[in-house]
C-alpha cells in the first residue's frame, strides 16, 4: 500500500511539473517556412502606419533576471477590403532598440551590445550596421479557437520565417489599431545565437533564454 501511495505521489508531481513547463511560454509562435505575400485587393482602403505611436515591446530572460525594452515600427501600411484587414507591411528600425530597465552606462552598454557595437561583438545579437531594419509582411488575419491571429513573414538578420500571433483589432472611421497579446519567438531561428544553450555547449547557468517575449502595438491612419 505504501508503494502504491508513493508511486501516485511521484506521478502527480511529474504531471504538475509538465503543466508548469508548458505554461512558462506565452503564446509561443510556431515558426515555419515563409509564405508568399498576398497581393493587395484591387478595391481596398489603405492605412499608413503612424510611426509616432507604433512600437514593439520586448523582454529577454536569463536564469538570474531579465531585461526589457522597445523597438520602433517606422513605416508600413495596412490594406483593408469591406472593412476587414487583408494584409500589410511593417518596417522595424533596429537602430531604435532601447533598454528600459537600466540607466546610465549599463543601459548604454547593453543597447550597444544588442546593436553589435564593439569589435568581435557585431554578430552577437542583431548586427544593425549590416541589418539596419527588419520587416513583417502580414499575409493573413485568421480566426482560430475564438481568437484572432495575424500571420506573416518576419525577416530579421536577412532570414525570413513565417509566424502567427494573437491580436486584437480596433477600427474607427479613419484609424486602425492592431495590438498583439504577449507572444514568444525563438531567436535562434533567425541566427541570434549568443549564449543560447541550444547552440553553445557548457554554458552552465550563464545562458540567455532562446525565447524572446514580444508585444506589438501598431496604429495606422487612412490615406
Amino acid at each position: 500500500m505504501k508503494f502504491k501511495l508513493t508511486s501516485a505521489i511521484v506521478v502527480t508531481c511529474l504531471v504538475l511539473t509538465s503543466i508548469s513547463c508548458k505554461n512558462e511560454k506565452k503564446n509561443e509562435s510556431e515558426v515555419t517556412i515563409s509564405e508568399n505575400t498576398v497581393e493587395t485587393p484591387v478595391v481596398s482602403l489603405q492605412y499608413a502606419v503612424d510611426k509616432t505611436s507604433s512600437i514593439i515591446e520586448w523582454t529577454g530572460k536569463k536564469p538570474i533576471g531579465q531585461h526589457t525594452g522597445t523597438i520602433q515600427v517606422i513605416d508600413g501600411a495596412i490594406n483593408t477590403k469591406e472593412g476587414k484587414i487583408q494584409n500589410g507591411t511593417f518596417t522595424i528600425d533596429m537602430n531604435s532598440i532601447v533598454v528600459t530597465d537600466l540607466e546610465g552606462d549599463k543601459k548604454a552598454g547593453l543597447e550597444g551590445h544588442l546593436k553589435g557595437e564593439g569589435e568581435g561583438k557585431e554578430d552577437h545579437f542583431f548586427n544593425v550596421a549590416k541589418y539596419p531594419s527588419a520587416t513583417f509582411e502580414m499575409t493573413h488575419i485568421t480566426e482560430k479557437e475564438g481568437k484572432t491571429f495575424a500571420e506573416g513573414n518576419l525577416t530579421l538578420k536577412g532570414v525570413k520565417k513565417n509566424i502567427a500571433f494573437p491580436v486584437s483589432v480596433t477600427t474607427s472611421e479613419n484609424n486602425i489599431s492592431l495590438n498583439s497579446d504577449v507572444f514568444t519567438i525563438d531567436r535562434t531561428q533567425w541566427g541570434v545565437n549568443y549564449k543560447s544553450k541550444s547552440v553553445v555547449e557548457n554554458l552552465g547557468d550563464k545562458f540567455i533564454n532562446d525565447d524572446i517575449e514580444l508585444k506589438i502595438s501598431v496604429k495606422a491612419t487612412k490615406i
